[in-house]
């Protein structure tokens, strides 16, 4: 059975996006291609436990297992050599990226604290949106107390569409609760 999200994508969200951009061909209608979820841990140089951690609560978020980041160059700022583990990723595809946007939309952001809605800004110039979070404790598969440190972590939805608007409104229609634009007062 195909995810909810994924039923909605085939039979509303792709002709609307048809008809509104006036896509003849089925391949050129912007889709969700994929999610990629990344937490970058400063503080694994110190503690190699909090990049365990942050892997283990990852590994439940997205239901696979994540892949570490390494350093790309040292800093001796940060006490930071090449090569060293600093951060883990998943990419999410198929199914699994839409059973975890239905929980991101309907469960974890109305748990965030004082949720106003996600920016409309956050766009790269090809329809791909990213989004973060403070705490990744907003999620409900996530025990407290187990995992007590907070970490942030970031959200990348890459689209197929060719522009900003495009990638806007294809995730406006899966529901993403962007904030509403601020009008200019006339005086």
């Amino acid at each position: 059975m195909k995810p909810r999200l994924q039923q909605k994508y085939l039979d509303e969200i792709r002709t609307a996006m048809a008809e509104q951009y006036g896509h003849t061909n089925v391949h050129s209608i912007p889709r969700l291609e994929k999610i990629v979820i990344n937490m970058g841990v400063g503080s694994a140089v110190q503690d190699k436990k909090d990049l365990d951690d942050a892997n283990a609560a990852l590994t439940l978020i997205a239901g696979q297992k994540p892949v570490l980041t390494k350093a790309r160059k040292s800093i001796a700022n940060f006490r930071l050599r090449e090569g060293v583990p600093i951060g883990c990723k998943v990419t999410l595809r198929g199914a699994r990226m839409y059973e975890f946007l239905d929980r991101l939309l309907t469960l974890v952001l109305p748990r965030v604290r004082d949720f106003r809605g996600v920016s409309r800004k956050a766009f790269d110039g090809r329809g791909n949106y990213s989004l973060g979070l403070n705490e990744y404790l907003v999620f409900p598969e996530l025990n407290p107390d187990k995992f007590t440190r907070t970490q942030g972590l970031n959200i990348v939805f890459v689209s197929s569409a060719a522009t900003d608007d495009e990638g806007r409104e294809l995730l406006k229609m899966f529901g993403m609760p962007f904030r509403e634009e601020k009008k200019a007062s006339a005086d």
